[in-house]
């Protein structure tokens, strides 16, 4: 040490230590079922808060019953029940003994001393103006409710229910219809409202999501003596359903049909007017169907009741399965077509395997296709560079369009039923055209159009 002065350490700052730079994580390669994919992101499928996920679940269940009858030409009866349960019910549903609070300051809706004595203070003075302005004769308006800050986690959860008479379910494909998300019997090439199975299966993940409850299903199909019934939830990780209960029961009724009930979190005060509005969307353009729509609450001014009565016997024609016209395939169908097709040559592969491709255009398709192509050559010996100029050859040839058979529309007269029926409109007008195609997809236009009717609201000028 000099003199005077310090020591070395105590006039130099200190170095810093240099640190050894961490390696980053390998990353992992992860994979995520179907069920958990829809799960995370269910706004995909219309669940995006809760009154949507109420709407959405109602919306899914009554197109399902619509399906299930019409696909065995039966004029629907279809009853759907929201009952609004209540926190102490929903508690003993799950097994859960009510608890008072205890340290009310944890809790999000608390109001402090100071606040409540200003809140007091806000509605007195709001009081005496009222007062004041009614000794003068001006008039009063009525001071709008108190807001009651409602605490973070409260939730309201509802029952859904929805009873058809439509063709029912057989017993041992129950689980797998409802805990086993893109599994389902809609996706042939016919019209139908559903057609990858997800609506019956997001209200189920949803009720798993918020509630932990599990789905209801009764089921019973024509001519069957005994009613399947199976309570169950899904393996969201493993995509597989998880039965609590699969047994069957006496149908001394015998009734056919499905009963889906399933308890979810919702909103029926902000939901209320779209559920009605689309129950009788559902009205007008299915006048062959009888829908009885409940809402039940322990409060009986808020219950609903309303019937949507049948008009009319008619009901759409029955939508045929139809196979690919050729315009609307592409290269992953080809080769999957080729691979499951029973026909052991090119020209039964083009003949069957499609529509509106006869065995005298089939053979022109193949000439043109060139010298390595032959009618006779074995199906299972196409190259995908084969399969790449079949494709091609696909989207420049000319074919008849298809003929509609795949669809079903509701047509001119069910269509001016159901608005009559429902909106007794002044004037009415319809149309509904003939099939048209894009892309190799047939599709029809139907519309209508009302003038006036028991809901117009007056415009004043």
């Amino acid at each position: 040490m000099e003199p005077g002065g310090s020591s070395k350490s105590q006039t130099e700052p200190k170095k810093r230590q240099s640190k050894t730079p961490r390696k980053p994580k390998d990353s992992v390669l992860e994979q995520k079922s179907p069920a958990e994919f829809f799960a995370e992101n269910k706004n995909i499928a219309g669940f995006d808060n809760p009154g949507k996920c109420l709407y959405t679940t109602v919306r899914e269940l009554v197109e399902n019953s619509l399906d299930s009858t019409e696909s065995i030409s039966e004029l629907p009866v279809i009853e759907i029940t929201i009952e609004d349960i209540e926190k102490s019910k929903f508690n003993s549903m799950i097994g859960l003994i009510d608890r008072d609070r205890v340290d009310e300051a944890l809790y999000d809706d608390y109001e402090t001393a100071k606040a409540r004595e200003k809140r007091l203070a806000k509605e007195a003075r709001a009081q005496e103006i009222q007062a004041k302005n009614a000794s003068v004769g001006k008039k009063v308006k009525e001071p709008p409710a108190s807001k009651t800050m409602k605490s973070r986690g409260e939730a309201s959860f509802y029952k859904v229910t929805c009873k058809d008479n439509g063709k029912g379910m057989p017993h041992d494909d129950i689980p797998n219809m409802f805990g086993r998300v893109l599994s389902g019997t809609k996706y042939g090439l016919k019209q139908t409202r559903g057609k990858f199975g997800l609506g019956a299966k997001m209200a189920l993940i949803w009720s798993k999501m918020s509630t932990g409850l599990p789905i209801e299903i009764s089921s019973s199909m024509k001519s069957q003596n005994y009613i399947s019934f199976c309570r169950l939830d899904i393996d969201i990780h493993r995509n597989i359903p998880h039965v609590h209960l699969h047994e069957k029961r006496d149908n001394k009724d015998r009734w056919h049909g499905a009963e889906i009930q399933v308890v979810i979190e919702g909103n029926w005060t902000t939901y209320r007017s779209k559920i009605l509005h689309y129950m009788r969307q559902m009205a007008v353009i299915t006048p062959y169907a009888e829908f009885l729509f409940k809402f039940v609450s322990d409060a009986s001014d808020k219950n609903v009741t309303i019937r949507f009565a049948r008009r009319t016997d008619v009901m759409p024609p029955v939508p045929l399965e139809t196979k690919h016209h050729p315009s609307s395939v592409d290269l992953l169908l080809i080769k999957r077509l080729i691979e499951e097709t029973p026909k052991q040559n090119l020209l039964q592969f083009l003949q069957h395997e499609f529509v509106n491709i006869r065995k005298a255009y089939a053979e022109r398709l193949i000439g043109e296709l060139g010298p390595e192509f032959s009618p006779k050559m074995p199906i299972k010996s196409i190259t995908s560079q084969q399969i790449v100029r079949i494709h091609q050859l696909f989207r420049q040839a000319k074919f008849d369009d298809p003929s509609g058979d795949c669809l079903s529309p509701a047509g001119e007269y069910n269509l001016r039923l159901g608005i009559i029926k429902e909106l007794h409109p002044d004037m009415v007008a319809t149309y509904s055209g003939s099939a048209r195609v894009f892309e190799g997809h047939p599709f029809i236009v139907e519309a209508g159009v009302s003038v006036g009717g028991k809901d117009v609201k007056q415009v004043c000028r």
